[in-house]
């Protein structure tokens, strides 16, 4: 990472300057930074944070200078300072710390439009959950359980398997001990469905276990799939999807889901009462200081964290400049 001296950013009509406290690691930051998602370089990445209004640009009636906000995907949030659009920034309550709403919008948001608008999960369904002791994973895994539907997670730990089963999967299987995936978790899947099949696979893991996903799945199912850790899937030849049973899938976004503020507050305000309600408990895996934010990276890739990850910034000066990781 090569860090270099930004003058400190102004806040423009619309806008309010945050200092940041805390901001969420996701997959799509790694994606970004390797360039799976196509960006402009120079690039500081980061979508997620919560902190502090310090300075108000015209206009701004909204919020006040010392407000706590939250945001989601707003580019730039490795930082200290950052400049966030007043239709972005969600007004925290006091009994929300930054870390931990730094650690549940952008995935909380995710599990809840993937078990709502997606597919509306609810206990007649069975549903398999890939990664399910990820940051995604471990909250679609607590709604769906806490919905009275039936969960089948995949993990890749024995630490992981005992995340699952806690957040209230019923049956959880380590695929890295499986030596093909993709013909012994379709076998699995039938075995503990009376060979049926599941309604719904949530696969954020892409290539290495699209097949598998499909092959799990009952006639009408649903392939969700969110994200692609493993890779992108290779083109689809639609004609599988009639072979196994008049299958759907969706590739589904977030952005979709929050294009108005109506809806993003409606999706926060959703995920806020799950937190609130214990439905859904933000697991944190690690955090780490801003200037880490290599490690953060290397840790995620590695496969060994549960939950989220998180970067905390350190206090800085109003008159200070700002350090820029972009790189």
């Amino acid at each position: 990472m090569v860090v270099k001296v930004s003058p400190r950013p102004r806040p423009h009509a619309g806008e309010i300057l945050v200092q940041v406290e805390a901001a969420g690691v996701n997959f799509i930051d790694i994606y970004r930074r390797t360039g799976a998602y196509p960006v402009d370089y120079p690039h500081v990445p980061g979508l997620e944070g919560a902190g502090v209004v310090t300075e108000l640009g015209d206009g701004v009636t909204e919020f006040e200078v010392d407000d706590r906000v939250a945001w989601v995907w707003v580019p730039g949030s490795y930082a200290e300072m950052l400049v966030v659009p007043v239709e972005a920034a969600l007004r925290l309550e006091n009994s929300v710390d930054s870390v931990t709403a730094a650690a549940c919008l952008l995935q909380g948001m995710t599990a809840q439009y993937l078990a709502d608008s997606t597919f509306a999960i609810s206990h007649e369904h069975t549903v398999l959950v890939h990664a399910a002791a990820g940051g995604v994973g471990l909250m679609l895994t607590q709604l769906a359980a806490a919905r009275g539907a039936r969960v089948i997670g995949t993990v890749s730990s024995a630490e992981k398997s005992a995340m699952a089963y806690a957040a209230g999967a019923e049956h959880v299987t380590r695929y890295d001990l499986l030596a093909d995936i993709t013909q012994q978790l379709p076998l699995l899947v039938r075995d503990l469905t009376d060979g049926v099949g599941v309604d719904v696979v949530y696969d954020g893991v892409g290539r290495t276990t699209c097949d598998a996903s499909l092959a799990s799945l009952k006639p009408h199912g649903l392939l969700a799939l969110y994200g692609q850790a493993s890779g992108p899937v290779p083109p689809l030849d639609l004609g599988r999807l009639n072979a196994a049973g008049s299958l759907y899938v969706t590739r589904p976004n977030l952005m979709h889901f929050i294009s108005n503020r109506g809806d993003l507050e409606r999706l926060s305000a959703q995920v806020m009462e799950s937190i609130a309600n214990k439905v859904i408990e933000v697991q944190i895996s690690r955090s780490f200081p801003l200037d880490e934010a290599p490690a953060a990276h290397r840790f995620l890739e590695s496969r060994q964290s549960t939950g989220k990850i998180v970067l905390t910034m350190d206090p800085v000066s109003s008159n200070s400049s700002c350090p820029d990781s972009g790189g």
